[in-house]
């Protein structure tokens, strides 16, 4: 894995050779002053762990004696799990699907086979399991596996009917095979098709129990070689299951039956049933239902035993869930589940076949998810499940990253989530609670967000590569939902998952929650410990419509609107005597749609539980029968009390203490026209007056479009003003932007040379897209009603975006620009500045940064009284592509964060609140600049490039091409290893950081080709060299980019492999042990081995060496634990050893002086007596 590209270091010289000679004066200067700490040695990429629901599980296996469950799935990997916390994940290199999986109990290794005809040993013993042997079959596709408690030779059934067995040490194929006509013989005519059972007797290892699918079951003999018994049923069969002495077995059959067989009685089935077929009256045989897919028989001690099986529902049960039945004794139990089964274990007590099994839990594998039933409880209640396997609950539409958190923020949560948890689980602990946690340092709190297609949010606690949900917000409580389909809203904008989540923005510090969802709303989250009942939920509703202006007819005349005001002018004062009033919509019953929300905000009172409590709602409405375009960005400041959204039409800023909008206007309109990146403008829609409207202040209808946002009574809502930077010019640049669409502006392509190379562009870029504004899956693409007017599929940005008007081409649509990102931050955003002062940062798709001014009045009752003040200064830089982030750093290449406020109980008393307003927000950047020296430098990453701008001189600093091929999906500014870098990901698979200021490439690796809209709508890095992304649907990858993190993954990662003795074997007792009743053993070493059964064919399949090789495979061990605690099992079996041969020397010691003794007496006897008289 390569960890750097000269290709990228070429790039660099070349872009920093073709700045001006004053930005390489400077990069000279700055590079004196700031020294890099960091290097590309201290960057290296690895995965850490997976978390989440195994996507398209297939299989599933459970070692009972180290309590560990593996999953298996369609697409080759693995997923292995312990107690909460341990979890593993490994992929087989062919990706074919897992069919079938057996431990070898207690051995810490597992058998896998594959749908390609392999299969493979892994040992896992290691905290990264590894394959060992694989053996590949050529002639033959393999359709069961069985492998015996503690054996070493693994049988193998074909789909022509045959069994072959391998030795798993070796992996090597024996020669003794089971041919299917030998099997049969004449008991059928006809091939009985593939193997679908093995296994042995539970009471004697030389008796083979398989089953064929056709119907036909056969007990072989294995040291005979030959049949001792067939038992032959009409219907398919599908699994088979002993009785645990040996005596019987059943079988579960397609047309949903169950027959239950003595061994002895091979003639006929002992008993027939059909668990959910209805019994006629006339004795006649039952309806056929649908297939038992598996049975499991399993016995008590003290009770009735369990018959457990998954289907066999009757046929008219059309549209019912899948079931698991549960039959103990004259009870049946049919436990409904959410999702189709796709596999199920009976977890027992004993691991001996051959003993009472003692059932107590059931693991469910479904399609979508894990569920434990206790059996050992009334009812069989289900276990609450530790693991994070309800990612995929509702699908991810986004997701967020955040590392180094507040170190109160994790408990805070987990305090108001764990009100949230459902009741009725087992009280009985977790059964699967084998391995060990990792010993890691990393200790930081990390948490990740997830929004969802039901306008859920997830918060996760993330720290230590484990993953843990700590709370649920549901925003759809805002909205009222309807209640059939007759009474969905006709103003939907999408078809399915109207809430869903489209992005968010979050502020640990102060816990200011924002979130965007598809229908063009806003939400404002604050965080409360308190329970409150909302009577009405505050609504604010934006009017943003912006268009190009029409090209078929340039006229340069027509009405104006009045303009804005220069600057030092005020805006009109707000209302003194009310509060501000908030919009209802309003529409008209004839003619299009006009002023109506996409959602409808709820009426009745909202009880919002102790978490995030909805501050405010703002939602973007219909314009003249066009629905708004979808939020593509988003940017909350706890610290100024604003939010900032943008789309494809324009931005707007909402003060969310005052309840009010500040700004609503198109993107054009913050370009200042002496500047040369000016556009021309969009302009707006004319506005449209509502009935009974009154005029408005000529300030409001240029600047915040208030007369096209609210009925009547809300046009008392105050307006803000703006100031432009530049006053010479500003009349000209209000009328400029202030023109009616009949004033005929001209457009954006206005040249034919503009024209071209637009045109160029969107060939050269025709399979590119922008993260930010791309809508990418189906279900959140907006449609059209009206027929005239069908989605058009955007070249450059993979969406689904709409004509908003038949004079509207192609081409305007593609120059439209949207905004991207946003940035808070404080900063000089004039040259001529010298005091640091509120700024919003706003980049755009075309890849120019616009800055704003903030004017914040004083803190206290004056900021919720007097007007924000905002003014555009015009254009801070020009990129290739769409800006994706921002960031500002300070004159020593520090990192300035935006400035927050510390977060305080909105529902606590006075006192508490009063105390916790009193402590003042972070400081921010150093107060002043000298005349003439920069003293703060904005980083700013497009899809292409990466620039340094020093401020406030506005100077570029360093320069650097990313890409020239692909584009930059997601681009964050990163602190890690006591400095700061760039971490790109682009979509071509590489993964990218560069140093700041100077933007030296660091690492540069080949790691994902983008296959999935899904990757570049979740990929996300954060702090400290962490990354993620959703892998599938169902399950995050987690990545570290930093050598820290992987020299030390050994000691992070869990350890599967525990030591466990093995439970003692059952006793036989007395009678079974002196008339010959117990289990009976078989040396297979002597039946399957080479030197009795020979080789087998060469050409029956292939060998292939596992990369670990066996080598240090066998004793390695899991860390220092491990080692351990073998050696003191080793201690200990010495120690016993030692005991032994002291007790056997003591008898010899005896015998001798009982030798000895009797010796001395012979000797007396015989002493005086001559040889005569013996």
């Amino acid at each position: 894995m390569k960890k750097f590209n000269i290709r990228k270091v070429l790039d660099g010289l070349t872009a920093s050779s073709s700045s001006s000679s004053a930005a390489a004066q400077a990069g000279t200067r700055d590079n004196d002053v700031i020294q890099e700490t960091i290097q590309s040695e201290h960057f290296q990429l690895c995965k850490t762990v997976r978390h989440g629901f195994p996507h398209h599980p297939s299989s599933m296996a459970f070692d009972p004696v180290q309590k560990i469950l593996v999953i298996g799935t369609q697409s080759g990997a693995l997923r292995l799990f312990g107690r909460a916390g341990v979890e593993c994940y490994c992929q087989h290199e062919s990706g074919a699907a897992v069919i079938q999986l057996q431990f070898l109990i207690n051995e810490g290794a597992l058998v896998s086979a594959l749908a390609d005809d392999s299969i493979h040993l892994w040992n896992l013993r290691q905290k990264l399991p590894a394959i060992l042997h694989s053996l590949k079959f050529n002639r033959e596709r393999i359709t069961y596996c069985h492998l015996p408690f503690q054996s070493k030779w693994l049988y193998i059934g074909t789909e022509r009917g045959n069994i072959h067995i391998v030795n798993v040490e070796s992996f090597t194929l024996s020669g003794y095979v089971i041919m299917w006509n030998k099997a049969i013989e004449l008991s059928t005519k006809t091939h009985p098709g593939p193997v679908v059972h093995i296994s042995d007797n539970p009471m004697d290892e030389g008796k083979l129990l398989i089953g064929f699918e056709c119907g036909i079951v056969v007990l072989w003999d294995l040291k005979s070689k030959k049949a001792d018994y067939r038992y032959s049923y009409d219907e398919a069969i599908h699994s088979v299951a002993w009785h645990h002495e040996g005596k019987q077995f059943v079988c579960s059959h397609s047309d949903g039956t169950l027959t239950t067989w003595n061994i002895r009685a091979p003639a006929k089935p002992a008993q027939t049933i059909t668990p959910h077929g209805k019994q006629p009256k006339d004795g006649k045989k039952p309806e056929p239902c649908k297939p038992i897919l598996k049975v499991e028989y399993k016995t008590t001690r003290a009770g009735d035993p369990f018959m457990i099986l998954s289907g066999g529902l009757s046929y008219d049960t059309v549209g019912r869930r899948a079931c698991l039945t549960v039959m103990h004794g004259k009870s049946t139990a049919v436990l409904e589940m959410d999702y189709p089964i796709v596999d199920f274990l009976t977890l027992c007590e004993t691991p001996y076949p051959n003993d009472f099994q003692e059932p107590y839990a059931v693991v469910v594998l479904l399609e979508k998810d894990l569920v434990v039933i206790d059996l050992g409880q009334i009812g069989y209640p289900i276990f609450e499940n530790p693991y994070p396997l309800t990612i995929h609950e509702s699908p991810v539409t986004c997701c967020e990253y955040f590392a180094d958190c507040p170190a109160e923020l994790i408990p805070a949560l987990y305090s108001v989530g764990c009100r949230q948890k459902r009741q009725g689980y087992s009280k009985r602990e977790w059964p699967i609670s084998g391995g060990n946690w990792g010993q890691g340092t990393q200790s930081y709190p990390e948490i990740i967000i997830t929004g969802h297609a039901d306008g859920s949010i997830k918060f996760w606690d993330a720290s230590a590569i484990m993953l843990q949900v700590l709370y649920k917000l549901k925003t759809a409580k805002v909205f009222e939902r309807a209640r059939g389909k007759e009474e969905k809203p006709s103003t939907d904008i999408v078809d399915e998952d109207p809430f869903a989540i489209q992005t968010l923005s979050w502020c640990p510090e102060s816990r200011m929650l924002c979130v965007a969802g598809v229908s063009a709303h806003v939400i404002i989250y604050r965080f409360s410990k308190q329970e409150v009942t909302t009577e009405v939920v505050q609504l604010l509703e934006v009017r943003m419509q912006c268009e190009l202006s029409d090209v078929e007819s340039p006229d340069p005349g027509g009405d104006q609107t009045p303009t804005l005001p220069t600057p030092g002018a005020t805006s009109s004062s707000p209302q003194e005597s009310e509060p501000p009033l908030l919009s209802t919509g309003s529409t008209s019953s004839d003619g299009p749609r006009d002023n109506i929300p996409c959602l409808q905000v709820r009426t009745s009172p909202l009880k919002q539980s102790p978490g995030y409590q909805v501050e405010l709602v703002v939602q973007l409405v219909w314009v003249s029968g066009e629905p708004p375009q979808q939020i593509t960005s988003l940017a909350v400041n706890s610290s100024y009390g604003l939010v900032v959204f943008g789309n494809s039409n324009g931005l707007a800023v909402v003060d969310y203490l005052q309840k009010t909008l500040l700004l609503n206007m198109g993107t054009s309109e913050l370009y200042s026209p002496s500047e040369p990146y000016q556009r021309q403008p969009h302009s707006p829609r004319k506005t449209r007056q509502p009935s009974g409207g009154k005029d408005i202040p000529p300030v409001t209808s240029c600047m915040s479009s208030l007369s096209n946002l609210y009925t009547e009574s809300v046009k008392k809502l105050r307006s803000s003003h703006i100031t432009l930077c530049d006053s010479n010019d500003g009349s000209n640049a209000s009328e400029d932007r202030c023109k009616s669409p009949t004033s005929g502006s001209t457009s954006p392509c206005n040249s034919d040379d503009e024209k071209k190379r637009f045109i160029e562009k969107v060939k050269s870029k025709s399979r590119r897209f922008s993260k930010t504004v791309a809508n990418d899956f189906a279900k959140m693409s907006r449609k059209i009603s009206s027929p005239e007017q069908k989605p058009d599929f955007d070249a450059k940005d993979n969406s689904f975006s709409r004509s908003r008007s038949s004079s509207v081409t192609s081409i305007d649509r593609e120059s439209r620009e949207a905004i991207s990102s946003f940035h808070f931050c404080e900063t000089l955003p004039r040259k001529t500045d010298g005091l640091v002062s509120p700024c919003l940062l706003v980049g755009t798709t075309q890849g120019s940064v616009l800055v704003m001014a903030l004017s914040l009045p004083p803190n206290g009752d004056q900021r919720l009284q007097q007007p924000v003040g905002i003014s555009s200064c015009g254009t801070l830089a020009r990129l290739k592509g769409g800006v994706l982030t921002m960031a500002l750093l300070d004159s020593t290449g520090a990192l300035l964060p935006p400035s927050y406020e510390p977060w305080y109980d909105p529902n606590a008393s006075d006192e508490e609140k009063e105390k916790e307003k009193s402590r003042k927000r972070r400081p921010a950047s150093p107060p002043s600049s000298q005349e003439g020296q920069d003293s703060q430098y904005t980083v700013v990453c497009s899809e292409k490039q990466a620039k340094v701008v020093t401020m406030p001189s506005q100077s570029l600093l360093h320069e650097h091409n990313i890409t020239e091929s692909s584009f930059v999906l997601r681009a964050d500014v990163v602190q890690m290893a006591g400095a700061n870098c760039i971490a790109c990901f682009c979509a071509n698979g590489h993964i990218m950081t560069l140093s700041l200021p100077s933007l030296r490439p660091l690492l540069d690796v080949n790691y994902l080709p983008l296959t999935d809209m899904r990757i570049a709508r979740t990929f996300c890095f954060s702090n400290l060299g962490q990354a993620l992304y959703l892998t599938s649907p169902s399950e995050i990858q987690r990545l570290t980019y930093i050598q820290e993190t992987c020299d030390n993954l050994q000691e992070m990662l869990s350890e599967l492999f525990t030591p466990v003795e093995t439970p003692e074997a059952p006793n036989r007792g007395f009678f079974k042990g002196l008339f010959g009743g117990g289990a009976q053993s078989l040396d297979r070493e002597d039946l399957f081995g080479e030197t009795t059964a020979g080789k087998a064919s060469r050409s029956l399949a292939q060998h292939i060496p596992g990369p670990g090789g066996m080598e240090g495979m066998k004793g390695a061990a899991s860390g220092v634990v491990g080692d351990l605690a073998r050696a003191r099992i080793a201690l200990d079996e010495r120690g016993q050893k030692l005991g032994e041969l002291e007790e056997r020397t003591a008898a010899m010691m005896a015998s001798a002086d009982s030798f000895s003794k009797h010796a001395h007496d012979m000797m007396l006897k015989y002493k005086d007596k001559k040889w005569y008289q013996l």
